[in-house]
């Protein structure tokens, strides 16, 4: 499985916007999307304008295919203009929580 780490510093004033656009597209992901597992949203406790998105994808083909749905593509056309600076960790998934 392959995952990326997404570190997203929103400008001021744009939490609720992000918040808007991202969680629906969060929630379709997992969804509609077969080959996405996981998408968690996570607010920083000490910088509320700070997020981190937590993705699983079964494989880089998978995130590729995200990358082209509706919900991605309607989301991205909202928080471009909100992100202030974003950063990308990629990386393989060695184990995951049976549970979820």
């Amino acid at each position: 499985m392959y995952s990326i780490i997404v570190k997203t510093k929103l400008k001021p004033g744009a939490t609720q916007a992000f918040l808007d656009a991202m969680l629906p597209n969060a929630a379709a992901s997992v969804r509609d999307e077969p080959g996405c597992h996981t998408f968690d949203v996570l607010q920083d406790k000490a910088d509320p304008e700070l997020f981190w998105l937590y993705e699983i994808y079964e494989d880089e083909a998978a995130l590729a295919a995200h990358k082209e749905t509706p919900h991605y593509l309607a989301s991205r056309a909202v928080v471009n203009e909100l992100i202030a600076e974003q950063s990308v960790i990629r990386a393989g998934v060695l184990a995951v929580n049976p549970a979820r």
